[in-house]
């Protein structure tokens, strides 16, 4: 029973990063109308911004953690919009997805050129200690990130529920014609909503770094896992992807543990396919008229 206590909570701690990264999926394509597959990408780099700033400015931890937070709102999402979404996307929504494909290949191949190569430690934001519950040895760890994910995701769904501007943010993912008529700023709506990815893909990284370390091919694996979480919990939906997330996260630790970890990567594709195949709009999605 201890083991199972820890392997829930792991697994739960680490799907709830998951789950960051997907809801920043169901943002961009809310706003867009497209499929960001630099959003990997986008968690492996906040963690460089910090560490080059550490490194090349001398700056301690919790300072150079700001300025990668800021720096990240700044890349990854107002020049992310402005020179990249906004000149493209009159052009088509698969054009646009072959430029992020484009994109997360040059991040990655910048990161690996211009920093290293190498696998880079990166310090964590909660203590290294443990605590003993009924025998379980639960991380600290993997609470306060647990802890911390939750909050920022019921955060984020009351500012979109209860407040002027998250409504008029949903006005503009429903249809941005009509809310332009009753005179919703819809440019600057869908650019709050490019920052709050960029903001949730920096937590993201500052989160699990420290557990897989700093490596440029971070994004790699990080992106395809929080998309598959985000299709699963259902993609037009935060709740869906805050499921969908926690979901992979404790059945991949379930299966290594008691089963195998040989193809515990399969596992987020299994799940995939089985959703897919019972539910195709997710767990909790709901479906979309296009018109054609």
């Amino acid at each position: 029973m201890s083991q199972f206590l820890q392997v829930m909570l792991s697994g739960l701690a680490t799907g709830s990063i998951y789950a960051l990264v997907a809801i920043g999926f169901t943002l961009v394509w809310q706003a867009a109308q497209t499929v960001n597959f630099a959003q990997g990408e986008f968690v492996m780099l906040p963690a460089f911004f910090v560490l080059a700033a550490m490194k090349l400015l001398g700056m301690p931890f919790w300072s150079a953690l700001l300025l990668g937070l800021a720096i990240s709102l700044l890349v990854l999402g107002l020049l992310f919009k402005k020179l990249i979404v906004e000149p493209i996307l009159p052009h088509g929504g698969i054009t646009l997805i072959i430029a992020t494909m484009a994109l997360g290949i040059l991040l990655k191949e910048s990161v690996k050129e211009f920093y290293s190569a190498e696998a880079q430690p990166f310090p964590s934001l909660f203590p290294a200690r443990h605590l003993d519950f009924h025998g379980a040895v639960l991380s600290l760890q993997d609470i306060f990130n647990l802890v911390l994910c939750l909050a920022i995701v019921v955060s984020l769904t009351l500012f979109l529920n209860r407040t002027r501007t998250g409504r008029c943010m949903q006005a503009t993912a429903q249809n941005p014609a009509v809310a332009e008529i009753l005179g919703v700023n819809v440019k600057r709506m869908i650019l709050y909503t490019f920052l709050i990815n960029a903001g949730l893909a920096a937590i993201a990284s500052f989160l699990i770094t420290p557990v897989y370390l700093a490596k440029f091919s971070n994004g790699e694996s990080l992106g395809l896992i929080a998309f598959i979480a985000a299709i699963v919990g259902g993609f037009n939906q935060i709740r869906g992807a805050l499921v969908g997330g926690l979901l992979i996260g404790v059945l991949d630790n379930l299966t290594a543990t008691y089963v195998t970890a040989e193809y515990r990567a399969a596992l987020p594709l299994v799940l995939l396919i089985a959703v897919i195949l019972v539910r195709p709009q997710g767990l909790l999605g709901t479906k979309e008229g296009r018109a054609v």
